[in-house]
């Protein structure tokens, strides 16, 4: 009988990438599949606390880090380009080891570009068919499109019509033979739980602008009278001090336990990452974005959803509690309504 082990590998940077990764594990195994899952750092982490049941395998770390300055972002970027080629080296070589090793029908590869191998059908996931990079958004988009290519499919987590949530970032003016929209991946199910929070800060990202944000909102919310929660996202036993009984801190929330903050608090504030507006928009929650600096994809993100008049931001240095006198204004975020069967998709791994 053929194996049915699918390699699984999400980029380590922040969590969203394995977090969105969780549906299509739950769908493989639903339909008979063994996931295998591959990855680094805190997404490998998050995945062995998800999954115990299934073999982990550590990938080659990028060990990309953001600038304290948000104009800096793209030149730290560049100066780490050297390093992300060889990784990406790294990662085809692990790849075909870890393919000579044991026997995969498929591999899924959440933004990974050197996690494929044309001896088993390929699939790269990826929001993001323009990388928007200032001026350079030509060049890099190219790139990114062209690493697409060499995958036998790329899903999308989005709808392909005009009501979408990542607008130019994940739609071409000429759609391509091995795109497919899959609608919003989310592992949560918005669920009546009765209000808790007043607000949850849910924090994410690559150091150090989690850390940089995560000091604003503490000191903002230092004295407040409404129940916080905030969630750090970080792998941790560290605990922070705490002098305000309204504020609850958490170094991190997993499965249910996530499920159940995000559906009991009011509004959400946290950065306008894919994964988050994907999570957010299934679960309907009013949010305020706060990008982070130099980001363009998140700024993009953020621009866009509040001249949609969906949810406002601001910059993380203009940052201040009355700017949350704003959500007044803004209805909660909502699902694109596009419906998709995900498990139409495995079909690929049947046939090579």
């Amino acid at each position: 009988m053929r194996t049915k082990r699918i390699l699984v590998a999400p980029l380590n940077w922040g969590l969203g990438h394995a977090t969105r990764c969780i549906p299509i594990i739950r769908d493989l195994e639903r339909n008979g599949y063994e996931p295998v899952l591959a990855s680094d750092g805190a997404a490998l982490q998050l995945l062995k606390k998800e999954f115990p049941q299934f073999q982990t395998i550590e990938l080659p770390a990028y060990n990309i880090r953001y600038s304290k300055k948000g104009k800096n972002l793209k030149w730290q970027l560049l100066l780490q380009l050297p390093h992300i080629l060889k990784t990406i080296e790294r990662e085809k070589k692990a790849t075909a080891a870890i393919l000579k090793d044991q026997d995969f029908c498929g591999i899924i590869s959440d933004n990974r570009f050197g996690v494929y191998s044309e001896a088993v059908p390929s699939v790269y996931i990826t929001h993001q068919l323009h990388v928007l990079s200032g001026a350079t958004t030509f060049l890099t988009s190219r790139i990114h499109q062209r690493t697409i290519q060499k995958f036998d499919q790329c899903w999308i987590p989005d709808s392909p019509g005009k009501i979408n949530l990542s607008g130019t970032l994940g739609h071409l003016k000429k759609r391509r033979g091995n795109l497919k929209y899959i609608g919003i991946l989310s592992r949560f199910q918005k669920r009546p739980f009765l209000k808790v929070f007043d607000y949850m800060v849910l924090l994410s990202g690559p150091e150090p602008q989690r850390s940089l944000l995560e000091d604003i909102l503490l000191k903002s919310f230092r004295n407040t009278t409404q129940k916080v929660l905030f969630v750090r996202g970080i792998f941790s036993e560290e605990e922070l001090e705490n002098n305000n009984p309204n504020i609850s801190i958490k170094n991190l929330l997993l499965g249910a336990d996530l499920e159940e903050a995000l559906n009991s608090s009011e509004v959400i504030i946290s950065r306008p990452g894919y994964t988050t507006l994907m999570d957010l928009a299934k679960l309907q929650k009013k949010a305020f974005f706060i990008p982070t600096p130099g980001q363009p994809e998140q700024q993009y993100l953020a621009k866009r959803l509040q001249k949609q008049e969906m949810a406002p931001f601001c910059q993380q240095e203009e940052f201040a509690i009355q700017k949350l006198e704003k959500l007044k204004e803004y209805p909660a975020l909502q699902d694109t309504g596009f419906g998709f069967d995900r498990s139409s998709l495995f079909g690929l791994f049947e046939g090579k």
